[in-house]
């Protein structure tokens, strides 16, 4: 069963490396990456592969193609991982960590609580609260306000 879904893979793969050129399609890739990893696009819910490829004045088979060939991905598939990398980032960064995870969610371009939890689960293997709860176990303890105010009327 795994050795036709993989044949079936490598058939669609052959596909679109043929409707593109070697050149353009890499021409694509750096432009798609300029999109998504610069300019971090992904933080917008609704930017489509259709959008992208207006911007970059080409057709949504080629984006997909391209997306496919050099990623081996889709473009939805392509996206959450960005989306999921930054919200990771976000949530063991102590100047996030009044946010609630929904809020994280929303500031990586998750349109909907459940879609960012299932892309979070498929890339982290585990969920967002937990990520941040495991991640702050690791953490040394902060000194709380009451301890510091004490350390500095003993001086």
């Amino acid at each position: 069963m795994a050795t036709k879904s993989f044949e079936i893979q490598e058939e669609k793969e052959a596909t679109y490396r043929k409707l593109v050129s070697p050149k353009l399609m890499e021409e694509l890739k750096e432009k798609i990456l300029q999109r998504l990893v610069i300019q971090k696009k992904y933080r917008d819910g609704n930017y489509t592969a259709r959008m992208m490829a207006d911007e970059l004045q080409t057709n949504v088979r080629y984006v997909s193609a391209v997306i496919r060939v050099q990623f081996h991905t889709n473009y939805t598939t392509l996206v959450n991982r960005f989306r999921v990398e930054e919200a990771m980032s976000l949530l063991t960064d102590h100047r996030y960590e009044e946010l609630s995870v929904e809020e994280i969610g929303d500031i990586v371009g998750f349109a909907h609580r459940q879609s960012f939890h299932a892309a979070f689960q498929k890339y982290a293997g585990t969920t967002p609260k937990a990520f941040r709860t495991q991640y702050e176990q690791r953490l040394p303890p902060k000194p709380n306000k009451k301890d510091k105010n004490n350390k500095k009327k003993k001086s």
